[in-house]
């Protein structure tokens, strides 16, 4: 062939993000560590640094976080881990299409099943409701930790939302895990979801009463559950901010929060142990 084969030209390598001087790279979880164990000492190094700046960064910065995040690609592309983490990053930033395909990738490489909810919540926010219920509904879904079936629940529910079909989300989530007497890891975020499905349903005494539990059970502000609880009883937060002016003394008359009357019932016929439970008050040191 005349002249031989072109060679195409090295693309220059990107520089990497900076890595705080008290990363190591260690403090990754020992699943993580086993995954990266694939690799060389140093790029496993190199690479569990970028992992845990992706995790400090990604709540304060997620642009700084995709940055780590794509250097974590760069260097073990066919990491689960590292291809999970890239897409919980596209995910935070709503690009869907990236976090599905990033989430796909990852359940391919390790066999897992547990991004199952990401990947239907993905499906939900690229507008394909019916693919997503779908999705949901597949075998694979019946092999999920209760943890991840709850997630499942939570995100299946919105979907029921967005589709007008409201009696279905709320009787998703009445499920024995449904109980104010417990505090479970989903607990915060199972009984905001079914609150606000509630709400969305008309069931506005109900609702409430539940949003008062989602703020109870939620010790890691996973959820807005008070302020909607404030909305719910016409609570205003003024900014008084005027210098050294001291503030008018509040109306006591003024915070009395409206009367959530009885919770309505659900009017749902389920199993004894499977329909929602009415909301307890606490007493003082009962954890529930």
């Amino acid at each position: 062939m005349r002249g031989g084969p072109r060679l195409a030209p090295k693309q220059e390598r990107k520089p990497e993000p900076a890595i705080d001087e008290d990363v190591t790279g260690f403090e990754i979880d020992r699943a993580v560590k086993n995954e990266l164990r694939t690799l060389s000492k140093d790029n496993a190094k190199g690479v569990g640094q970028h992992l845990v700046m992706v995790a400090r960064l990604l709540d304060a910065d997620v642009v700084a976080a995709r940055a780590h995040a794509e250097t974590a690609v760069r260097r073990a592309g066919r990491v689960a881990a590292v291809r999970e983490t890239r897409g919980l990053v596209a995910y935070r930033e709503a690009d869907y299409q990236l976090a599905l395909s990033e989430f796909r990738t990852a359940r391919r490489l390790s066999g897992s099943q547990h991004l199952l909810p990401l990947m239907v919540d993905c499906e939900r926010g690229l507008g394909r409701p019916e693919r997503a219920l779908e999705l949901a509904g597949s075998p694979e879904a019946r092999t999920l930790g209760r943890a991840e079936r709850i997630e499942l629940l939570i995100v299946c529910s919105g979907i029921r939302r967005d589709m007008g079909d409201l009696d279905a989300a709320v009787v998703l989530l009445e499920t024995p895990e449904l109980n104010p007497n417990r505090r479970d890891p989903w607990s915060a975020r199972l009984f905001y979801a079914y609150a606000a499905a509630l709400l969305e349903r008309g069931d506005r005494d109900l609702a409430r009463a539940w949003f008062a539990e989602a703020a109870d059970a939620d010790s890691d502000v996973e959820t807005d559950a008070a302020e909607r609880l404030d909305e719910l009883d016409g609570v205003v937060f003024v900014d008084l901010g005027g210098g050294d002016e001291a503030a008018p003394e509040a109306d006591p008359a003024d915070s009395v929060a409206t009367d959530p009357g009885e919770p309505v019932d659900a009017d749902q016929s389920l199993p004894d142990d499977a329909g929602p439970r009415e909301p307890v008050e606490h007493g003082e040191g009962e954890q529930g």
